[in-house]
């Protein structure tokens, strides 16, 4: 299917993950379409990816920055604008589940915050005047610990829930302006963020079959590829009367009947 996404400018923060990871896999995807990924991360890894976009014949860009820095943003999003003159949507795709529980400090829950949802909130703000420009949209990948919880991980679980929250409050603000705004959420991927908390585990590979089981659909992980081709629907044109919706890429881990699993010891 064409998604009409050729020459598209699509800024996808939380890019430069190891190979693999959701936004690393959203980058290739976008190229895949003829879009052109602009990379915003903190991690050098990203010349590198930009580099062999580059190679492709794809005029990407990766413009390093703090997530966490207001200031980093804002500069980030003029870097963009003075080399394309646009931006046609983008994809807040930082996340990390840093474990900061109520046993943490207060500067422990406040930059998980700053970085898991406060990132999102500076980079929607500061590309406001392209997206009203083009009539672009916003995606935010979400996770599903902002509706079932998890344990030990306040920090990350308010700040997707926070995420969510934003999904719909953009939608109701920008729908004057033509500009659509959705998230995806995401159960259990495995990414490899998810690898290497696995093999900190003493019987990693039973955790993983354990966990996988509970997965209704196919009893697998979500892949990373799932999640990046219905990104792509959803910033497409395809998916034009779409807004303020939640898109659950997880298998049925969310909503499904627990009567679907046989068995999870």
């Amino acid at each position: 299917m064409d998604l009409n996404l050729k020459n598209k400018i699509v800024v996808v923060s939380g890019s430069a993950g190891k190979e693999g990871s959701i936004g690393e896999t959203i980058i290739n995807r976008l190229a895949d379409e003829g879009a052109i990924p602009v990379l915003v991360d903190r991690n050098a890894r990203g010349f590198e990816y930009a580099e062999r976009l580059q190679k492709r014949g794809v005029n990407s860009l990766f413009v390093q920055t703090d997530v966490t820095d207001p200031v980093a943003i804002e500069n980030a999003v003029k870097v963009i604008g003075a080399k394309y003159g646009r931006i046609d949507a983008i994809i807040n795709n930082v996340g990390v589940n840093d474990g900061a529980g109520l046993d943490s400090s207060y500067e422990e829950f406040m930059n998980s915050l700053k970085l898991n949802v406060v990132s999102y909130f500076l980079l929607a703000k500061y590309s406001l005047p392209y997206l009203k420009e083009s009539k672009g949209n916003i995606l935010n990948i979400g996770s599903k610990v902002a509706l079932t919880g998890q344990g030990g991980t306040s920090g990350y679980a308010a700040a997707k829930g926070g995420v969510l929250g934003l999904t719909r409050e953009w939608a109701v603000d920008l729908i004057q302006y033509g500009i659509r705004s959705n998230a995806i959420i995401i159960a259990e991927s495995y990414t490899p963020a998810y690898e290497d908390w696995i093999k900190t585990l003493p019987d990693g590979e039973a955790v993983l079959k354990k966990i996988s089981k509970t997965i209704p659909l196919e009893s697998r992980m979500t892949k990373t590829e799932e999640i990046a081709d219905t990104a792509l629907f959803i910033i497409s044109e395809k998916s034009s009367h779409t807004t303020g919706q939640f898109v659950f890429v997880d298998g049925g881990y969310v909503h499904l009947d627990r009567a679907l699993i046989s068995d999870v010891n």
